[in-house]
């Protein structure tokens, strides 16, 4: 028989030394669990089939009249789920009235758009196909273009069994694909799963400030935001360069009026310019602006460094996308209308 190996004296103390250290890593690890933040979790694809058809049909510009414009023209997952413009550019070259959002982390949000005007992301996929000023087609028309393309039928067979294709699947499909576009691996949430050197000193201390300061009033959760509506211009008012007018356009009540949803912080180095006017292209300024029309403070140069800093430790990694092959038109396929 092997005998046992006998520890040294110095192997012994480093042993003990490290069981004495376990009770200060889980009362850490403990603390974390309890931050206001929580990591993002990688998302579990049960239904390939149909998150394959979704995200074809998410880089498909023959769903607008014009053939020009697909979900990712503004949600561009290239560029952090967003444009990178004040807002977006439309059927006809038109201007919307809105930044468009980011799509990554989406599926946190309470609602969907910036007024909450669709519950989830299946009943937000159907808007943007149907609006006049954004790809100006009609769920009709989207569903015969999409029938009119021979290589269509076989995928939704493939997604859903036989059967048509509706507007509703094309929702659905989308939403499907849309969900499974979340960040995690960020540096803090590195740090919030039990790392003690993800995170600088100058980061550290712009959470600290992120919560001293109270932003995690209203950005907190997995999506540093998302989940509910606040007033822009809660303590002073903000002169909007947006005519949209916030939920009031949804419940009709005068106390919604400039009450948006929350944004996600996710990625927000990404994701610039910023608020729902995206009149700030400066994720500095928007840190001292947030706290003067939304927390009723001044935030000093050195404390908005800090700040930034953590901001930019909430950029995870991004989805690695592989762009689908379009099946090609066929001959009854709808051309593409500019008018």
């Amino acid at each position: 028989m092997r005998q046992m190996k006998l520890l040294t004296f110095p192997a012994l103390a480093m042993l003990f030394g490290f069981l004495s250290l376990l009770p200060v890593i889980a009362e850490a690890a403990s603390k974390r669990s309890a931050e206001p933040i929580q990591p993002i979790a990688s998302k579990k694809v049960t239904a390939p089939k149909l998150v394959e058809l979704g995200k074809t049909l998410f880089f498909e510009p023959r769903l607008s009249k014009s053939g020009a414009i697909s979900c990712n023209s503004c949600h561009n997952l290239a560029t952090g789920g967003a444009d990178n413009l004040p807002s977006s550019i439309g059927h006809k070259w038109n201007i919307g009235p809105i930044n468009s959002p980011t799509v990554l982390n989406s599926s946190y949000s309470l609602a969907q758009f910036w007024d909450g005007r669709a519950k989830d992301l299946e009943d937000q996929a159907g808007g943007p196909i149907a609006n006049p000023g954004e790809m100006a087609s009609t769920h009709d028309l989207a569903v015969q273009v999409l029938k009119s393309i021979p290589g269509y039928q076989p995928l939704f067979d493939g997604a859903f069994g036989k059967g048509e294709i509706t507007i509703g699947k094309v929702q659905k499909a989308i939403a499907a694909f849309e969900e499974t576009l979340v960040t995690p691996g960020s540096k803090f949430d590195a740090w919030l799963n039990g790392s003690s050197k993800t995170l600088s000193t100058e980061e550290l201390a712009g959470y600290e400030l992120f919560k001293a300061k109270g932003c995690t009033g209203c950005h907190n959760g997995p999506a540093v935001g998302g989940a509910s509506f606040q007033k822009m211009g809660l303590v002073k008012p903000y002169a909007a360069k947006s005519p949209a007018e916030g939920r009031i356009a949804v419940t009709k009540l005068e106390a919604d009026r400039n009450v948006f949803k929350v944004p996600t912080l996710r990625n927000v180095e990404l994701t610039a310019p910023y608020f729902h006017d995206g009149a700030v292209w400066s994720l500095e300024e928007a840190v001292k602006l947030m706290g003067v029309h939304q927390l009723g403070i001044e935030i000093s140069e050195a404390e908005t460094g800090k700040i930034v800093a953590f901001l930019k430790t909430l950029t995870g990694k991004q989805p690695d996308i592989k762009l689908p092959v379009l099946p090609p038109s066929g001959k009854d396929t709808p051309r593409p209308d500019f008018q």
